[in-house]
C-alpha cells in the first residue's frame, strides 16, 4: 500500500529534499506507511529515508531534521486514507435517532481506532482486527478510548447487535496487558446494563488498573424520533440514583485499595437524582469531561478561584445567556455570584427546551440554531448573548441544524459569543473583559 502526497509545505524538512506533490509515499526508514499513524510515528527519528514513487521511477531521498519536526508532507484527507465506518447496531444509538433533513455528515458511524487516539473518538473495538491491535501496542498508541458498554460477552452482542461484540472484549485484556492506557465508557440503558450488570462491568474492567485510567457512565439519550427503534426508557429520579449508588460503593472501594476512584457517573445522574455535584477533588484529574464527567464541577473550582480576587464594579453591563435546561440552575448561581462584585450586572439566564430532538434531551451540546431562535426571538438580550462553544460543530461554523452563527445573530438582532466550559472563560465572557 502508498499514501499520495497532495502537498508540500513551504520551507519544510520534505520542501527542502525536493519531495513533490503526486509522488506516492511507500516507506519512511523501512516501515510501511498506509495512514496517519504509520507516518506520525515513523517520522520522529532525526535520519528518515522516505521511499517515493510516481509513475515512472521508484526513489529515495533523505532528510535530516530535528527530532520530532513534521516532515511537511500533506495528503489529501487527515487520515490518509477513508473514515472507517461503524458495523454495530446498538440499541442506543443516538444517530438511529436523529430527524430527517439533517446535514449528511451527521448520520455517519464512525468507529476509528485512529481518531480515538488523536482526537479522543472512542471505539468499540468490534471494527478492529488483531493485527490492528497488535500496531498500537507496537507503535504505543495511547490512551485508547473504549465504549465498552458492558463486560457480559453475551448481553454485548444484544446491546450491540454484531456478533464480534463479545469476542471483541479480549482485546481490552491484552491492551491492558501491553501498558496501553485505557479510558472506558458505559452508556448506561435502565434495566439492562444497569444494576448487577454494572456491577460486573466496574469488578471486570476494574482488574486492569492501572493501564485503566478511568470508567465514564453516561446515562443513555433518548429523542423523540425513536420510531421502530429498540423499546428503552429513560432514567428516573430514583434509577439515576441507584446507579450513583452502585459507582460510587466500588469507587470507594478502589480508592481505598489503591488511591484512586477510576469509576465517575455523568453530571447527567446527578442532577437527574437531584444529588449535589461533587466538589472537584471528587474528580481526581477529570479525565472524563468529554463524557460530561465532572463538567459542572470543574468548572466551579475554576470560577470560585476566579471569582476570589475579582474587584467589586459599577460598570453596567448587559448581556443574557442561553443552555439547556439541565445546566440553567448552575449558570444561573454562577451569574448571581457575578452580581455580588458587580452591583450593576443585568444578565438573563434561558433555560433552552430542546424541541428539535425532544424535551427528555436536556444537555447544552445538542441545542439547534432553530430553537434558540423561537424561543429567544423578541426576548430581552442585552448587548450580546452568550452561548456554551459545544453547541457549534469542531469547525465552528454550523449548529446541529446547519444554521451558522451569523444566521442566529441576524435572527435575534445581537452579537452571539461562544464561551468555552471554563469558570475563567466565564467570568471574563460575562464581564466582557479579560480580568481573570
Amino acid at each position: 500500500m502508498s499514501v499520495v502526497i497532495s502537498g508540500i509545505a513551504p520551507k519544510s524538512p520534505a520542501g527542502r529534499a525536493g519531495v513533490l506533490p503526486g509522488e506516492r509515499l511507500i516507506s519512511i526508514n523501512g516501515n510501511q506507511v498506509t495512514d496517519v499513524l504509520d507516518y506520525r510515528f515513523y517520522m520522529m527519528e532525526e535520519c528518515v529515508e522516505l521511499v517515493l514513487q510516481n509513475d515512472y521511477r521508484t526513489r529515495t531521498v533523505k532528510i535530516k531534521k530535528d527530532e520530532y519536526d513534521d516532515l511537511g508532507l500533506e495528503f489529501k484527507t487527515y487520515l490518509m486514507d477513508k473514515q472507517r465506518s461503524c458495523k454495530n447496531k446498538c440499541i442506543f444509538c443516538f444517530i438511529d435517532q436523529l430527524p430527517k433533513g439533517m446535514r449528511k455528515s451527521l448520520y455517519f458511524k464512525d468507529d476509528d481506532d485512529r481518531l480515538s487516539f488523536l482526537f479522543g473518538n472512542y471505539i468499540t473495538l468490534t471494527n478492529i482486527t488483531e493485527e490492528e491491535i497488535d500496531r498500537i501496542i507496537k507503535l504505543r498508541i495511547s490512551p485508547v478510548n473504549i465504549s465498552v458498554h458492558t463486560t457480559n460477552p453475551e448481553l454485548r452482542v444484544r446491546m450491540m447487535k454484531n456478533p464480534r461484540a463479545g469476542d471483541s472484549l479480549r482485546f481490552i485484556k491484552k491492551l491492558a496487558d501491553a501498558g496501553i492506557a485505557l479510558n472506558c465508557q458505559l452508556v448506561l440503558c435502565p434495566g439492562i446494563n444497569d444494576g448487577a450488570e454494572l456491577e460486573r462491568s466496574l469488578r471486570d474492567l476494574g482488574q486492569y488498573y492501572p493501564a485503566l485510567q478511568s470508567i465514564a457512565s453516561v446515562p443513555v439519550g433518548l429523542s423523540d424520533h425513536r420510531e421502530g427503534l429498540f423499546e428503552l426508557k429513560p432514567y428516573t429520579e430514583e434509577t439515576a440514583a441507584e446507579v450513583i449508588d452502585i459507582i460510587e460503593r466500588f469507587s470507594d472501594e478502589f480508592e481505598e485499595k489503591n488511591g484512586c476512584r477510576i469509576a465517575y457517573p455523568a453530571d447527567e445522574f446527578f442532577l437527574q437524582a437531584k444529588r449535589p455535584i461533587p466538589d472537584a477533588a471528587y474528580y481526581g484529574e477529570f479525565s472524563q469531561l468529554e463524557n460530561g464527567v465532572g463538567l459542572i464541577a470543574s468548572m466551579k473550582d475554576e470560577f470560585e478561584n476566579g471569582i476570589e480576587d475579582l474587584p467589586p464594579s459599577e460598570k453596567p453591563v448587559s448581556l443574557s445567556i442561553a443552555t439547556g435546561l439541565a445546566a440553567h440552575p448552575f449558570l444561573s448561581q454562577l451569574v448571581d455570584e457575578l452580581g455580588k462584585k458587580w452591583h450593576n450586572l443585568n444578565c438573563s439566564v434561558y433555560a433552552i427546551k430542546n424541541d428539535y430532538f425532544g424535551n427528555r434531551i436536556t444537555v447544552a451540546g445538542l441545542l439547534t440554531g432553530t430553537d434558540l431562535i423561537r424561543q429567544l426571538k423578541g426576548k430581552p438580550l442585552g448587548d450580546r448573548l452568550l452561548l456554551p462553544s459545544c453547541v457549534l460543530d469542531s469547525a465552528n461554523e454550523h449548529f446541529l441544524d446547519d444554521l451558522t452563527p451569523e444566521e442566529l445573530s441576524r435572527e435575534l438582532g445581537v452579537p452571539v459569543e461562544f464561551v468555552n466550559n471554563d469558570g475563567y472563560d466565564f467570568i471574563n465572557a460575562v464581564l466582557g473583559e479579560q480580568i481573570v
